[in-house]
Parts: C-alpha cells; structure tokens; sequence
C-alpha cells in the first residue's frame, strides 16, 4: 500500500511539473511597450522586429517594417491601432488599414514577468473578408524601457563601426531626422554635405529604440533597420542583428555624433 501512495504522490508531481504555468492577470501585465526578440527559439534579425504598446486592455498600437509582407506595398506599419480583447491567456488583436484590408491577431501567452513574455503568435491578413496570409510562430518580448522617438531628432553624422554591413560603404555619413518622419540623407563633397538629389520618399520612425527607415532611389524601394543602443552626450550608437541568405548572422554597429549646425 505504502508502495502505491509513493508512485501516487510521484505521479503528481511529475504531472504537476509537465503543466503550463497559469498566466494571471494579463490585463494589468501585459501594459507597456514590447519589442520582439526571439522567433521559434532563435534571436530575431532586426529586420523582422515589432514593436507593441498595450496602452490598456482594449487599445495597443504597433510599429515594424517589413518589405517581404504579402501585400504589393510591404508593411509599414508606422504606430497602427489595434483593437484588443483579453480572454484568460489569449489575446485577440484586430487593426484596419482601410475598409477591404485587416490583420488579425490570436496571442496565446503562455508565461509573463516584468521583463518578457513568450506568447503562440497567428498572424492574419484579410482583404475583403478573404484570408490572404496566415503565419503562426512562437515568440519572445522583452519590455522596452527607452524610447528614443524624440532625442533622435536633429543632424548626426558617423560611420559604420562593424566589420560587416551590407547597408555601409564604411565612409562618412549624415542625417537629418526631422520632427514629422521625414529624413534628409547627405553625401560629402570635398568639405561639403550635399542632400542627395536621388533619393525621395525618405520615411522614418522610432518606437521604443527600433528605428526603421525607408527611401526610393531610382524608382526602387530600399529599407534599412536598426535598434538605437544608447544616445547620450551628444553620441547615438546603433546595433542591428542582419541574416546573410546563408542564414549566418552577424551584428552590425554604427556610432555617430550630434552636428550642432
């Protein structure tokens, strides 16, 4: 008898340890800003990072920019609402870009601290009622606690810091980050900086410390992403995590300084 008690209580504790942590709360937790860092168990490239501000139980918003989304225009998804609703552990999003476009989302959470949490994603994009995309993933968030939207504004100039970048040429660089998304990127001449005539389109926004960017050259659309490490004494650093088409990955940095004029 005592022989069955004892493989009882082991059972139950095996049992025990094999269940999935009960998230509580989620209402008040999950407030605040998140950026993604992890997909399926792997350190997520910078350029397939999001960002989300549950700005309550029933409104969140999100950033991210990603040229390989299945629409013709990419997503660009530059602080977009999201309609939230919160069931137990599952939290379903729902955001409209226009009456035929809509993405929803189902966030199955499946443990949360004051630091991350790790949530099942499906991601699906509808036009006119009719499914055109559906991803599902597991992934992990970390909380975000700078937001560097603000004190990237005004002229920097700098250069790559790296031993790779597919984005730099390792010469001198400058920006202009203006107050309503817009950019002005400028080539060197002799001593001279000259807004480059070639370039149009140039968007940009930060969320948190995501900065993503976006111009036409030519009649072709390039992107560039980067995560903002630090901003301080006039110095902002980059760091962005990039994936070769081998999928190899290698760090990339940038360092550049305040132009007072």
């Amino acid at each position: 008898m005592k022989k069955v008690l004892a493989l009882l209580v082991l059972a139950t504790i095996v049992f025990a340890g094999c269940t999935k942590d009960k998230v509580t709360n989620l209402e008040e937790q999950i407030i605040g800003k998140w950026m993604k860092a992890d997909i399926n168990g792997q350190p997520a490239p910078t350029n397939e990072k999001i960002v989300f501000t549950f700005l309550s139980a029933t409104e969140a918003i999100r950033s991210g920019s990603m040229n390989n989304h299945p629409n013709s225009e990419g997503l660009w998804a530059d602080y977009t609402k999201f309609d939230i609703n919160i069931n137990g552990q599952t939290i379903t999003a729902t955001a409209y870009s226009n009456e035929h476009h809509a993405t929803e989302l189902t966030i199955v959470v499946k443990s949360i601290n004051n630091n991350e949490f790790t949530a099942d994603m499906k991601v699906t994009v509808l036009i006119d009622g009719v499914e055109l995309f559906t991803k599902e993933e597991t992934d992990r968030f970390v909380k975000v606690t700078n937001d560097y939207k603000q004190a990237v504004i005004g002229i920097w100039e700098g250069h790559v810091t790296s031993e790779q970048s597919e984005y730099d040429d390792y010469l001198e660089h400058r920006w202009q980050y203006n107050a309503d998304g817009t950019y002005v990127y400028y080539n060197k001449d002799g001593n001279n900086w000259i807004p480059n005539p070639l370039n149009t389109l140039n968007e940009y926004f930060v969320d948190g410390n995501l900065l993503c960017m976006r111009w036409i050259n030519n009649g072709a659309e390039y992107r560039e992403w980067w995560e903002v490490a630090s901003i301080e004494d006039n110095v902002m650093s980059w760091t962005a995590l990039r994936k070769k088409a081998d999928g190899t990955t290698y760090t990339a940095s940038f360092s550049m300084t305040k132009v007072n004029n």
